[in-house]
């Protein structure tokens, strides 16, 4: 197994010296600042499309059939879009993302605007933005390596996480104060987000992928090849193994604990607090990851993650009729940053370019997918059993992923 050596660029280009801070690195602070506010406009969106839809119908059910749809949506496009991604140029591809995005969501904005915004215009933009999303953050997170050093990677990709779990604690609530304005307010507030992405993808000055010789490769066997590459690599097969646990299990305890709470009488407002701890806990892990990376190697610091975090669900158990229940696993989410940073640095860093986007998404593809099984799971499981013993499953997940990280040569011998 190899990886870039730390003298060399992506583009091959000898690198030396202490790699200067990322903030000064201009175009991946443009690309990340563009994310920011696209990230939050799509937070605020996503609060305010299913208020839309309820205040229109009335139907809970309608409400989270969007949710359903644009779910849906970005699994069936992950791997076709890891294969445009790698196939085409990235700038172009991103641009072409954001100018679809803005179109639909400005008709959606017109829409609202104008009382016609039923069921089927609100599914096909949530469908439209999905197979858009789904597409630019493939070819965002292929594109990093050739945008900072190799040895700033795992830095880049835990900004990344500050940047999200930033953007999921101010967009809802920004997306319901501009609901309770204006019914169309949200939607315009995205529509301005996308354009000032577009504006700085447009400005970036380095290319987004190394040069390559164009190939008549079947879109199925190029998707092929990914799955092949990934599989076939020790790292890379063991990262599916712990990612899949692991969000499956986060999504799960996050959703399982909701409903416990709620169904021992605890206040809506506090059940949104316990939400907003959970969110908290992984924003300032992001800051942290990169201290933690620094200090403990790979291999040490996944295991450690990972047999934490499942101590630390397991907690969570215990305490599954008050708020207090939020406060373990907000620990452990504060965690899930540095495992993501250094997990998906070191995929990024093993990685051929030629092959970013292809990988990327069958990683995300399987991560995504597990995810998504998590509330039918743990709905099914609340309805059987009491809430400590239903999530008790969750630690189980992520004792799996757990074992796969302390057993696995693939983590124990990558460089850290």
């Amino acid at each position: 197994m190899t990886r870039p050596p730390l003298a060399e660029d992506a583009a091959g280009t000898p690198v030396t010296g202490r790699p200067p801070s990322l903030w000064r690195n201009r175009d991946f602070t443009l690309l990340w600042s563009g994310q920011c506010l696209s990230d939050l406009g799509g937070s605020m969106a996503d609060l305010a499309l299913p208020l839309l839809v309820l205040q229109q119908s009335g139907s809970p059910a309608r409400a989270g059939l969007v949710g359903t749809v644009g779910l849906a949506t970005t699994m069936v496009c992950r791997l076709p879009a890891g294969v445009l991604a790698d196939r085409f140029d990235r700038r172009r591809l991103m641009i072409a993302c954001d100018a679809f995005r803005i179109a639909a969501y400005a008709l959606l904005t017109c829409a609202v605007l104008a009382g016609a915004a039923g069921l089927p215009v609100i599914l096909a933009v949530v469908a439209g933005s999905a197979a858009a999303t789904a597409l630019f953050s493939t070819a965002e997170h292929a594109a990093v390596r050739n945008l900072v050093r190799p040895d700033q990677i795992a830095t880049a990709v835990a900004r990344n996480e500050a940047r999200a779990y930033g953007t999921s604690l101010a967009g809802p609530p920004l997306g319901g104060l501009l609901f309770g304005v204006g019914r169309a307010l949200p939607f315009l507030g995205n529509t301005l987000s996308f354009l000032l992405s577009l504006a700085a993808v447009v400005c970036v000055r380095r290319p987004l992928q190394q040069l390559r010789e164009p190939k008549a490769q079947g879109a199925g066997a190029s998707a092929g090849q990914g799955v092949r590459f990934v599989l076939g690599h020790p790292f890379l097969r063991t990262l599916l193994l712990i990612a899949a646990p692991l969000n499956m299990a986060f999504t799960g305890m996050i959703f399982a604990m909701t409903l416990s709470l709620r169904d021992s009488g605890v206040p809506p407002f506090l059940v949104g607090l316990a939400g907003t701890i959970f969110a908290l806990g992984g924003f300032l892990g992001a800051f942290a990851a990169p201290a933690l990376q620094r200090r403990l190697r790979l291999p040490t610091l996944i295991t450690l993650l990972c047999w934490t975090t499942a101590a630390l669900m397991a907690v969570s158990t215990l305490l599954t009729t008050g708020v207090l229940a939020a406060v373990p696993l907000a620990a452990a989410v504060f965690l899930g940053p540095t495992a993501n940073a250094s997990l998906f640095g070191h995929q990024a860093a093993v990685t051929p370019d030629h092959l970013q986007g292809r990988v990327v998404s069958v990683v995300l593809l399987a991560a995504g997918s597990a995810a998504a099984l998590a509330p039918a799971l743990a709905g099914a499981l609340l309805a059987r059993w009491p809430a400590g013993t239903a999530m008790l499953v969750f630690p189980l997940l992520v004792t799996v992923a757990a074992v796969a990280a302390t057993c696995s040569r693939g983590i124990r011998t990558a460089s850290a």
